[in-house]
């Protein structure tokens, strides 16, 4: 457990998730341990019982997240509701409390993963790993930045955005790093054998969350050899894929795709509509950001807009396009393969970015860099 703890504290850091003196994080084994000494500790390890348990994080988000979650945690009265891919089918929503009291914190986890804190703090659990709790940090602080940034656009448009939320919103952009021009390198291919397969999706995974194009676990990757898709397994960390790849068989002769990603069926079906060799997938946030701006409130499908929406709708040359994970009616198999034709990559409604290119990752990972950056540039026209 212990090894565990100081793992998840060096990623939280190391990704640049929270101010490091901040965390707080323990789990229960044979015993409790935390990754420092602090004078909460009694009181939260009341709470594991309580809620069972085995490990809690608290900690406060680097800016400007911590100043987002603080500003959403004074307007949104009980609990913050983002409408990204990720609280939809993970978090539900962000309840806020209305202090640091344990009693509340445990009132709130009752029957959520995390709750916001009134300083700018998120608290959060796992009930088996610690990975858990790091996971729900992580997609707290993405849904907290989305949803701000989100109604900051809606504000501007409709000329009511508030002298605070400008405050924030200002913090916010000073703060702005916009992904690289250049990519990092990446193995060449064409790829000969499993080994540079799993090497190359491996180091491409690295650089996808190094740059903040993916939070925690989510994202995936794949790549197509000899009619075998090499795909990442559902729920593996994107900077930890070399033991956690799957051969899926275009045929389906094979099981491995009971754990592979659960967008298996979407890489399938580009492969076959398509050229593309490789295809990468993150949750770029300005590419979420621009998915859910949107200028028609009383549109028919409005609350169903990330399935339903019949809108052709661009950033610049980029479309964006409803879909949910799955191969049901209204599933990413079904909408982002047509759409990712000729096209440097697809943003899905609320949920992130596919890119695809032939021989290796050198061309995918560029334009997730790009159409981010993109991105990025016209969010801030907008609001100017």
């Amino acid at each position: 457990m212990e090894k565990l703890i100081q793992k998840y504290v060096r990623k939280l850091t190391h990704q640049g998730l929270v101010q490091a003196d901040s965390v707080l994080m323990g789990g229960l084994d044979a015993e409790f341990v935390w990754n420092k000494t602090d004078k909460r500790i009694s009181a939260l390890e009341n709470l594991f019982a309580g809620l069972n348990i085995n490990s809690f994080l608290v900690a406060t988000p680097s800016s400007p997240i911590a100043d987002i979650i603080a500003y959403l945690s004074k307007t949104c009265g009980d609990a913050v509701r983002p409408s990204d891919s990720e609280t939809r089918t993970f978090l539900h929503d962000l309840p806020i409390a209305k202090s640091s009291d344990t009693t509340e914190i445990a009132h709130h986890l009752n029957r959520r993963k995390c709750v916001l804190l009134p300083d700018g703090s998120i608290a959060a659990y796992g009930t088996v790993s610690p990975e858990e709790a790091f996971v729900t940090f992580s997609s707290a602080c993405f849904a907290a930045y989305v949803k701000f940034m989100s109604d900051c656009l809606l504000g501007v448009r409709d000329g009511n955005i508030t002298k605070d939320a400008k405050y924030v919103l200002q913090k916010a952009l000073d703060a702005l790093q916009l992904p690289p021009v250049l990519t990092p390198p990446v193995l060449p291919g064409p790829f000969n054998s499993e080994a540079q397969i799993h090497r190359a999706m491996s180091e491409v995974g690295r650089h996808t969350v190094d740059h903040r194009l993916v939070d925690s676990h989510f994202g995936n990757v794949s790549v197509l050899w000899n009619n075998i898709v090499y795909i990442s397994q559902t729920g593996s960390s994107l900077d930890e894929l070399e033991s956690c790849i799957d051969p899926c068989p275009l045929n389906g002769s094979s099981s491995a795709g009971i754990t592979a990603s659960s967008e298996l069926t979407a890489h399938r079906r580009i492969y076959e509509e398509t050229d593309a060799d490789v295809v990468l997938h993150g949750h770029p946030r300005f590419c979420a950001i621009l998915s859910l701006d949107c200028s028609e409130p009383n549109c028919p499908t409005r609350g169903q807009c990330h399935i339903r929406c019949d809108k052709a709708r661009f950033v610049e040359d980029i479309p964006i396009v409803p879909g949910e994970v799955g191969t049901g009616s209204f599933g990413l198999c079904n909408t982002v393969p047509g759409a990712i034709k000729g096209k440097r990559g697809v943003i899905v409604f609320g949920h992130g970015l596919f890119t695809s290119a032939q021989k290796d990752f050198l061309q995918a990972l560029q334009n997730m860099f790009d159409v981010e950056r993109m991105c990025a540039e016209a969010f801030i026209h907008k609001i100017q």
